[in-house]
């Protein structure tokens, strides 16, 4: 699979990767992707806060020393899908040796199937930026993954980002649903959409261009051709709480 990296940025240490997605192999599923269609609503603007409103977020979620290319690490937050039944904790992770997101396994009881993934190289979910996070469809033996069901999600399904520390919970609705070609990922119009922008750039995440919170969930889907999925079936959210 070819490589594809972004810019280096000495300022920063953040060794992205276009490949952060397009290079996630972990993850897997049999699902045709001819049966996800785009879906997508306006969330009124009475559920939606004033742009740029102080709302609380979760607080550090790593040290700052742990770098991107450091292991993954357990989070305080838990993810909480009500209309899929999906309650379960986080990760933090990074990259790896090869630049792509990281996408922990394990042996079929490892519960590392059922936990999803946040993305340390974006933002802390509920800020004014964006923030990502992955799951598996399935895993060894073809058991169930954390995201085996995420194609039934609805545009205006709420998701919860539930802070253990505080007992915070910090809550998005589904706005858009979309699949993704894969060869259609290196387009940064996709990436700026998906990670927000910043990391696209080898930056750190930047506030978002509407002043609100976004949340992105995504998970492979389509046809395993040779090394990965053929298609990402991506979620975006925005924060209405």
């Amino acid at each position: 699979m070819n490589q594809l990296t972004l810019p280096t940025r000495i300022s920063i240490v953040l060794i992205l990767s276009l490949n952060i997605i397009v290079g996630a192999s972990l993850f897997y599923t049999s699902a045709n992707a001819s049966s996800f269609k785009r879906k997508s609503i306006s969330i009124p603007s009475g559920e939606l806060p004033t742009p740029n409103s102080v709302l609380a977020i979760p607080a550090s979620l790593i040290s700052t020393d742990v770098s991107l290319k450091a292991k993954p690490v357990s989070i305080p937050l838990e993810l909480k899908i009500p209309t899929l039944g999906i309650e379960t904790s986080m990760l933090g992770v990074g990259t790896t040796n090869k630049k792509a997101m990281a996408a922990p396994v394990g042996k079929a009881d490892d519960k590392v199937w059922q936990q999803a993934f946040w993305y340390r190289g974006s933002a802390i979910p509920g800020d004014l930026s964006t923030a990502l996070i992955a799951g598996h469809v399935n895993g060894t033996g073809g058991i169930d993954g954390v995201f085996a069901h995420l194609e039934s999600i609805k545009a205006g399904d709420p998701i919860i980002i539930h802070d253990t520390r505080t007992e915070l919970d910090v809550t998005f609705r589904v706005d858009e649903i979309k699949t993704y070609a894969l060869k259609d990922m290196k387009e940064k119009s996709i990436l700026n959409d998906i990670y927000g922008t910043g990391p696209p750039s080898g930056n750190l995440p930047q506030a978002s261009a509407d002043g609100l919170a976004h949340l992105t969930l995504i998970t492979c889907a389509g046809t395993f051709v040779k090394t990965t999925h053929d298609h990402r079936f991506v979620v975006f959210a925005t924060r209405v709480q």
